[in-house]
């Protein structure tokens, strides 16, 4: 990725892909919330698929993600310490996505879209919350789509100033996030949920 390094105030915060060399850093970047349970596999995987894996397999199923032609998401660095995740890919990729009545009823985009990716989820380790790292991923998962050729980004994001949720609830992100993104909300499926799209080219 192109210029990864920023400065905030005496931070040095780097975001970089989820390459093999790296997921020993992507585990400790998931290491907050949901996340050492989930291995974020939960959109990759139906409710009876994701139900009958173990933590260990869902762990061997997300190493083996790293170890594939394109990088599952981007790891967070703060000091050198990985910090935070994003999962950004083809929507095709994320089965469960395909099949959440959220995403079905709300996306203007065909289902079977390969041009289409989706930003689906966000660890942010506690000791680094309020650093603007959900931005800053958001920021470089927009880059790493538009630089694999995506047409449209998408998600899912929850709306707090709607309805109060934990910190660890807004791992799809905050729709305040997105819009300042550049993101359109395309549909309100629920008053505290949105689907919102970015799109990069024609």
């Amino acid at each position: 990725m192109s210029d990864p390094l920023a400065t905030v105030a005496d931070m040095t915060i780097e975001i970089l892909p989820a390459t093999p060399d790296r997921s020993d850093d992507a585990e400790v970047a998931l290491d907050s919330g949901d996340g050492p349970g989930c291995q974020c596999q939960w959109w990759l995987l139906t409710n009876a698929e994701f139900e009958k894996n173990s933590r260990e397999q869902l762990t061997e199923r997300f190493r083996t993600e790293m170890q594939g032609d394109r990088p599952p998401g981007l790891i967070a660095y703060v000091d050198g310490e990985p910090a935070g995740w994003v999962r950004v890919g083809p929507r095709t990729d994320q089965a469960r996505l395909l099949r959440t009545r959220d995403v079905t009823t709300a996306t203007a985009e065909p289902l079977d879209a390969d041009d289409v990716w989706a930003v689906s989820c966000f660890v942010i380790r506690t000791a680094h919350r309020g650093q603007g790292l959900m931005k800053k991923l958001l920021d470089a998962a927009v880059t790493t789509a538009r630089d694999a050729g995506a047409r449209v980004v998408e998600a899912y994001p929850l709306d707090p100033a709607v309805s109060k949720r934990s910190a660890n609830q807004l791992y799809r992100g905050t729709v305040s996030v997105f819009e300042d993104a550049g993101f359109d909300v395309v549909d309100r499926p629920k008053p505290d949920r949105a689907l919102v799209s970015l799109t990069l080219r024609d």
